[in-house]
């Protein structure tokens, strides 16, 4: 089963971003995106943000991960 760990841009310099993920602060490769700018949600999977998101579709993982506690 493959994951995606959902997160929100806090900065992003030479092609990579640091992410907040859960509180959790992560580096990923932005290259695969154009267009991205810090407050950005993206869908970071091995390690690549690999889509755009919105803050609901952030607040609806955030549900579904609390029912799975």
């Amino acid at each position: 089963m493959c994951v995606g760990l959902p997160g929100k841009v806090e900065k992003i310099k030479d092609g990579m971003a640091i992410i907040d993920a859960y509180g959790a602060k992560r580096q990923v490769s932005a290259e695969l995106l154009e267009d991205l700018m810090p407050g950005d949600y993206v869908m970071v999977h091995a390690g690549v943000a690999i889509a755009k998101i919105t803050s609901d579709d952030d607040e609806e993982l955030d549900e579904l991960f609390k029912d799975e506690k």
